[in-house]
């Protein structure tokens, strides 16, 4: 069953998460650029631990903003992010990213890409290519520990990135469209990879995508953003239910359905408003 919650407030927020603890939480962010482009303005919200949240709306709206700026890798022009109710001033353990392009080091192996991050908190060898193994096995690369970047394909240099975020143990994952630059098969298969390997690892998500199929398959609830300046229009828990359900007979259902055609009707709404302009 489809829940929608138009323009929460904190408080409203606070209770359609009311089983979850918050571990992020984002308080008054704005972000101006130089030059004066406004990408996000005003923006509350918290993000339930152990969960998957998807943020979703239009080119432009400040998605990939507000992830960096969770990440610390941007400052926000006002407002504050706390991660486990400390203040968020750059970048921090309790927080790995995946990028959209990978970004790995292309004179390097699957092996030393993985370990990268243990190796900059300072981890013994032993250690981390102990634990960069394991999760190699984890993402379906065991036996590819040896080889380059240039030697995979988009999709094992993708999980090669997931690797290397999940090796740092870091309490909350941040991915800004991981998926984007494989095909559609391969893009269902790895949204079943990362659902399992969440359920394995406890990891709260926030994700950025530009599908909607996919934010409604993945998430526990959607963040929709406005057109920019980025603010939020309403947040979705999708509610599915998965036991013993194939991904197929998921997505046939009229929850699904239904819930995909709403978000869209929104997103369109949107799209539509920047033709009159």
């Amino acid at each position: 069953m489809t829940t929608v919650i138009a323009s929460p407030t904190q408080e409203e927020h606070s209770r359609v998460n009311d089983t979850a603890q918050e571990i992020v939480e984002v308080s008054g962010i704005t972000k101006v650029y130089p030059g004066g482009t406004v990408a996000l303005r005003g923006v509350d919200l918290a993000f339930p631990k152990g969960k998957m949240t998807t943020l979703l709306g239009p080119s432009g709206c400040g998605k990939t903003t507000l992830l960096k700026i969770i990440a610390g890798l941007l400052d926000a022009t006002e407002g504050v992010v706390r991660v486990n109710g400390k203040e968020v001033s750059g970048p921090g353990p309790e927080r790995a990213f995946v990028f959209q392009d990978f970004a790995l080091l292309p004179w390097a192996t699957v092996l030393t890409n993985v370990g990268f991050g243990l190796e900059m908190q300072g981890v013994d060898k032993a250690t981390r290519e102990a634990k960069s193994r394991s999760y190699i096995t984890k993402v379906g690369l065991a036996g590819f520990e040896d080889n380059y970047p240039h030697e995979l394909s988009g999709g094992m240099r993708q999980r090669v990135g997931l690797a290397r975020a999940l090796a740092v143990s870091a309490d909350v994952l941040l991915m800004d469209e991981p998926f984007s630059a494989v095909d559609e098969q391969t893009r269902r298969l790895f949204q079943e990879e990362l659902l399992r390997l969440l359920a394995m690892e406890n990891k709260t998500v926030i994700f950025v995508t530009h599908s909607i199929e996919e934010a409604v398959y993945v998430s526990d609830q959607i963040v929709l953003l406005s057109p920019r300046p980025g603010r939020i229009n309403r947040v979705v828990i999708p509610g599915i239910e998965r036991d013993g359900k194939t991904p197929d007979e998921i997505r046939r259902e009229p929850g699904f359905l239904d819930t995909v055609e709403d978000i869209w009707d929104t997103l369109k709404k949107y799209l539509d408003e920047e033709r009159m302009v």
